[in-house]
């Protein structure tokens, strides 16, 4: 592997729905201007992580997801969305070479 590996926190605590979701996707993982603030957009940021990185893409990165229990709970079909995007783009970057991996507090 080349380039930096990337450990990003997303925090969900006061998360209710999928706008709150977007929008603390866009805070947290510091997501460029062009972010559209809806499920394309975060599928476009996660499989174009070019803009994560000072200096190159990536080789490897780590998306930690801290108080996802409540938003599941509080949302059940956005989290379903979300989960599915994320795992999309853990896939798309395997097959890539250059691994990302989401990490859970309580599973997707």
């Amino acid at each position: 592997m080349t380039g930096p590996t990337l450990a990003l926190h997303l925090r969900l605590d006061g998360v209710t729905d999928k706008d709150g979701f977007l929008a603390r996707c866009a805070r947290d993982l510091r997501f460029p201007d062009w972010y559209g603030r809806n499920w394309d957009a975060l599928a476009d940021c996660v499989t174009d992580l070019s803009w994560w990185a000072e200096g190159g893409e990536p080789s490897g990165c780590l998306l930690d997801i801290q108080g996802w229990p409540a938003f599941r709970d509080a949302d059940p079909d956005a989290a379903a969305i979300a989960a599915d995007i994320l795992a999309d783009a853990e896939a798309y970057w395997a097959a890539q070479g250059r691994p990302l991996v989401v990490r859970y507090d309580d599973g997707p």
